[in-house]
């Protein structure tokens, strides 16, 4: 799917040559086996439960004897034996990339042997509560950086995401903690005053190790009205699709299908016409912006429902999707690609509920995602790359200022954005039959921790004020 970088579609496994050569099977289930994964021969379904459950922290329980049969057909019965038997063949968990993207680790590591009692740990889900309690690891530069810092995640030195490396597989930007406020100067496009000139806050250590307190500082001068203008090219008013429903009436297939394609033609009509809005339209052509939409329209829509239009889709359309009740055919045919984009959504979801990103933070990563210079086919890539520069700057000034006490908050909501990219690419590849029960899925599991908080701040808000807030 455009849009899509190529690294973020390669997999952590070691495949051979001739597979129908060499027909090995999982050591969990049986299954035929597609290749070497976190360090012993295994399908691709065990692979990526494995990875969910340590990624996730997942605590199983079995309603038998501990001792269930292993089976392609009986795998999904009791995922306690079917990670219990994981972890008893050898599966490495220290494998697993610590941010959960696709890739491996380290693909020199093989199957370890742990005891019994390690196994009862992590089965009982101790030792995350044990790794819960330990403190926050911060970036050294003396240290191994490989599970911190590559091209594949969107990170740079000091676990920075950069500019480039967040939306892009084929260039980077060195930040080192060398930059002063005169690099941002250049594409924020402003003389800087005397109180400027050498701002300690900008991409330094201690702020991003946590090793000194952020002081409150004043906000860029031209960073506020960068951000108003995109803020006001959105367009903030509720979905007009609607999404209420009889009690008592029990929504089909089809006639949720249907509802999901209305939905997504609103949804892409107003990119379409936040396109027009934007304070940079004027300086790109028609053919940029006509590639720019078509690759990364499904990307747009997703981060619009997990921000702005979170109230209705979490709300009224999770409404909707509970009045749905699939069939056995549809809930047998549901694929483990399918459950695996799903736990990443109900992942993406949550992270974003956290942080209940304001509506000038999401103005700025859509224009930031939007302005994709290494999309095919465009026409003036260097003005691409000064426009995602500047308001990648203005967005992490605004950050910074806003949430002084929240200094990892920035480089968190960036490395949402490559997530967003691969999931929406996912999203676009997945059966038209399946995305009933998908979403279906996605909202029930999200709805109870929306409404949970629905009272407090909405997930999306409007914070420009006169002085930071924590």
């Amino acid at each position: 799917m455009n849009g899509v970088p190529a690294n973020w579609e390669k997999h952590e496994m070691d495949t051979w040559e001739d597979d129908a050569a060499d027909p090995r099977v999982c050591l969990i289930c049986g299954d035929r086996a597609t290749g070497l994964h976190y360090g012993i021969i295994s399908c691709e379904g065990c692979k990526g439960f494995f990875k969910r459950s340590i990624c996730n922290k997942r605590v199983y329980r079995c309603s038998r004897d501990k001792n269930c049969e292993m089976s392609r057909k009986q795998r999904n019965r009791c995922q306690y034996c079917r990670l219990l038997k994981c972890l008893q063949m050898g599966m490495n968990r220290k494998a697993i990339r610590e941010d959960g993207m696709p890739g491996g680790r380290n693909k020199s590591i093989g199957p370890v042997q742990i005891t019994d009692e390690e196994i009862e740990r992590i089965m009982s889900g101790q030792e995350f509560k044990e790794e819960a309690s330990l403190p926050e690891h911060t970036w050294s530069n003396n240290g191994d950086s490989s599970d911190h810092s590559s091209p594949s995640n969107g990170a740079s030195e000091g676990n920075q995401p950069s500019p480039a490396s967040t939306l892009s597989s084929n260039r980077s930007l060195e930040m080192g903690g060398g930059y002063t406020a005169a690099v941002r100067d250049q594409y924020i496009n402003a003389p800087m005053n005397t109180p400027y000139q050498l701002l300690p806050h900008l991409f330094s250590y201690a702020a991003q190790s946590g090793l000194l307190a952020p002081q409150p500082r004043s906000l860029y001068p031209q960073s506020h009205p960068l951000v108003m203008q995109l803020v006001a090219a959105e367009d903030l008013t509720p979905l007009a699709t609607p999404m209420l429903i009889e009690d008592g009436y029990k929504v089909t297939q089809v006639e949720l299908f249907a509802l999901l394609c209305r939905l997504a033609d609103e949804l892409l009509f107003r990119q379409i016409s936040w396109i027009k809005k934007l304070p940079f339209f004027c300086e790109l052509s028609i053919e940029d912006y006509t590639c720019l939409l078509s690759s990364t329209w499904q990307e747009l829509i997703l981060l619009s429902c997990l921000t702005i239009y979170s109230a209705q889709i979490f709300g009224d359309l999770a409404d909707v999707t509970a009045k749905y009740t699939p069939s056995d055919e549809e809930l047998q045919g549901f694929s483990e690609d399918s459950m695996e984009l799903m736990e990443r959504l109900i992942y993406l979801f949550r992270k974003f509920h956290q942080l209940k990103v304001s509506n000038e933070e999401y103005a700025c990563m859509k224009a930031i995602n939007f302005l994709n210079q290494d999309i095919r086919g465009l026409t003036n890539v260097s003005q691409l790359e000064q426009l995602n520069k500047r308001y990648w700057y203005v967005c992490q000034d605004y950050t910074e200022y806003k949430y002084p006490h929240q200094p990892k908050r920035f480089p968190e909501i960036m490395m949402c954005l490559p997530e967003i990219r691969f999931m929406a690419g996912k999203l676009v590849n997945v059966p038209l039959k399946q995305l009933p029960l998908l979403f279906k899925a996605v909202l029930h599991s999200c709805k109870s921790s929306f409404i949970s908080n629905r009272t407090g701040s909405s997930p999306c808000t409007t914070t420009i004020g006169t002085s930071p807030g924590n």
